[in-house]
């Protein structure tokens, strides 16, 4: 059989900071499911190897990967690029100067990436993507927009959480010039509307970050009495500084429980600390960071899932927390709070239960009626599960994706 354009597999190349990425394995699910569709996926990783745990799947794909070489021969590389081709490099370079002057960090880490991608331009060009994509909008998809001026092919991104909430890298000019805007809830769309000349003028196709269900058992027997469960890493956006006061108030009132919290990160003597003044040492326990085998034996042995997410003062915040739809098709029950994305996923007293942010009191009211109401717990684990299949299944999820991929890579 000949091969012709519509009988090669699509062609992505995913731009990504980092990879592989411990608190990323959305994204690892997403590529998986798109070589499961068909797609030829191939990566460019702007920072090199780091990470202390590789997850399994994210090791699968390492072959596909290309990391930057030093900073010397990138520059280097760029500027023989700019030589190659002056009108495309010096054009959007400086089309970014001329957008992000008043972000001179962002702008540096900016044109430090655009170097570090020139580096790779060679093997780019033999892969000869069909489409760019960048799974994050901030400096991913400003590197993915640039490889499109060079080649000549389209470029999409996916916007998820701080990289609209907080950053705005040129998101206007990125929507304009986007072959494929998408993002992971509606309320992320609502909130994009304010870089667009009016509400919908864009169109941004809603794909959410999504689970490998068969992966995935439900379980509600052998499951620990009492004990709470909470993920992620420990940033404010977690509001693990309002979980801590909650759990004070369920010891006070004499309520059985231990709490244990996966994650690492900043925060973590500062939350130490506050456990400790709280006079709960002895109930809560911070574990680090786990391999994602770990993180699903935990879920399959907790009686809740906790996660008190907030809204910072920078405006900052999670779209929807990955380790809640987790949890949900686990048959773990979940409680968290109504910010951002999270109410698509939960519906309260139905699905879990959802409590205002900054509220430890409402959080630990939540907490003590699901410890107390078993029933209700059943009832909450078997809609989650029926919800994620229904909505966050990644490969009806990255079927979506491909599509719109294909469409635009063919269009």
């Amino acid at each position: 059989m000949n091969d012709t354009p519509a009988t090669r597999p699509l062609r992505v190349l995913y731009v990504v900071s980092l990879f592989p990425c411990w608190s990323e394995t959305f994204i690892v699910r997403e590529m998986h499911a798109l070589v499961g569709h068909g797609a030829d996926i191939g990566i460019l990783s702007l920072k090199p190897h780091s990470e202390r745990i590789v997850q399994n799947r994210a090791a699968e794909l390492l072959d596909r990967t290309r990391y930057p070489h030093g900073a010397l021969r990138s520059v280097l590389e760029m500027l023989a690029l700019a030589a190659r081709h002056p009108l495309k490099v010096g054009g959007f370079v400086a089309t970014l100067c001329a957008r992000m002057w008043r972000q001179p960090g962002n702008l540096v880490r900016s044109l430090g990436a655009l170097c570090r991608a020139a580096g790779q331009w060679r093997w780019i060009r033999e892969f000869d993507p069909q489409i760019i994509h960048a799974p994050w909008a901030t400096y991913p998809a400003t590197v993915a927009w640039f490889l499109s001026r060079l080649s000549g092919k389209p470029f999409s991104f996916t916007s998820r959480a701080h990289d609209i909430f907080v950053e705005d890298h040129m998101m206007a000019a990125k929507l304009r010039q986007t072959a494929l805007a998408v993002t992971i809830t509606r309320n992320n769309v609502r909130h994009m509307a304010r870089w667009m000349d009016a509400p919908g003028a864009i169109p941004i196709q809603v794909v959410h970050s999504a689970l490998d269900l068969p992966e995935i058992a439900y379980r509600r027997d052998a499951r620990m009495p009492h004990q709470l469960l909470s993920v992620g890493r420990l940033d404010p956006i977690k509001g693990f500084d309002v979980l801590l006061p909650a759990l004070a108030e369920l010891q006070r009132r004499g309520i059985a429980f231990d709490s244990t919290i996966i994650g690492e990160g900043e925060e973590l003597q500062r939350l130490e600390a506050q456990r400790d003044a709280l006079g709960l040492h002895d109930r809560v326990r911070f574990a680090g960071a786990q391999p994602n085998t770990r993180v699903r034996d935990a879920m399959a042995e907790a009686t809740l899932m906790v996660m008190p997410c907030v809204v910072t003062k920078e405006g900052n915040a999670d779209g929807i927390p990955n380790v809640l739809t987790e949890a949900m098709a686990s048959g773990l029950p979940v409680i968290s709070t109504r910010v951002s994305g999270i109410p698509e996923l939960i519906d309260d007293g139905v699905s879990g239960r959802l409590v205002e942010s900054r509220d430890p009191l409402a959080l630990a009211d939540a907490i003590a009626q699901m410890l107390a109401d078993p029933g209700l717990r059943e009832r909450c684990a078997e809609a989650g599960r029926k919800k994620v299949e229904r909505e966050f299944d990644v490969r009806s999820e990255a079927g979506r994706l491909f599509t719109h991929m294909t469409d635009v890579a063919h269009g």
